[in-house]
């Protein structure tokens, strides 16, 4: 399994716009951050994890064009709003695009998206999706997809297992019966939103002590905000934590 993060930041992206923080203003790579999504490449499967503002430039940076599926955390707008670019998917492989989310998440899709559902072409192309709501593990092709129940504040949200990895991000709470689906495990990527503590996401103290209960040889933070300064906060972190970056590639055994 390989993993290319395509974005780590947060709803605002990094740098925030109109900001003049040292973070926004600095000129290291790795401290710039498109909203959050991972692409998950198999020997015959290629998965997308949402589709955030910035897919599309996303996508291009890392030549990507293949992808056989969509899994939907949640449908808030740095999670959903590059929906539209899965019609250069769909042109490019001549294919309708599954998207997986929950009820509530594909309920959104076709109420944001409402022109998907229109039989008579407006004008301009329309995204040809596949949308399957999902509430327990699930196959594509020949792998197990885990649907992974959490808190982001009072919102039911997903992640995803597969294999031995697991994708959570936005979460603020991770319920006792999602750790146990959790076991076994040796990769984690984690949301850590900032140091100071939120409502509705782990802080940088809170994903330390979720990943220490899963006991996972690997860990990467991701959907980081303007706070996280990439080098000053890997040096703080634990030697098995890592700060994911845009761009980062990992492999998965």
């Amino acid at each position: 399994m390989k993993i290319t993060f395509l974005g780590t930041g947060t709803s605002h992206g990094v740098p925030v716009i109109g900001c003049n923080c040292d973070i926004c203003l600095s000129d290291d790579p790795k401290n710039k951050r498109n909203r959050s999504s991972v692409y998950i490449q198999f020997d015959d499967l290629n998965l997308l994890i949402d589709t955030p503002p910035e897919l599309r430039l996303g996508l291009l940076k890392n030549n990507i064009s293949q992808v056989n599926a969509v899994l939907y955390t949640h449908p808030h707008a740095d999670h959903l709003m590059g929906f539209d670019d899965i019609r250069a998917l769909n042109m490019i492989n001549n294919k309708t695009m599954p998207c997986y989310g929950n009820n509530y998440t594909i309920k959104e899709i076709k109420t944001v998206f409402s022109y998907i559902n229109h039989n008579i072409q407006q004008g301009g192309g329309i995204p040809d999706v596949r949308l399957i709501t999902i509430n327990s593990n699930f196959l594509i092709k020949d792998k197990e997809v885990y649907p992974l129940p959490v808190k982001h504040g009072k919102l039911d949200i997903y992640g995803y297992r597969i294999e031995n990895m697991a994708y959570i991000t936005d979460c603020s709470f991770i319920p006792e019966a999602t750790f146990k689906q959790l076991k076994g495990i040796d990769l984690v990527i984690l949301g850590a939103l900032r140091y100071r503590p939120h409502s509705t996401h782990m802080n940088i103290e809170q994903a330390i002590k979720t990943i220490k209960k899963l006991n996972v040889s690997r860990a990467y933070l991701t959907h980081l905000s303007h706070e996280i300064e990439h080098n000053k906060v890997s040096r703080e972190l634990p030697e098995n934590i890592f700060l994911a970056y845009d761009g980062l590639i990992v492999e998965v055994e």
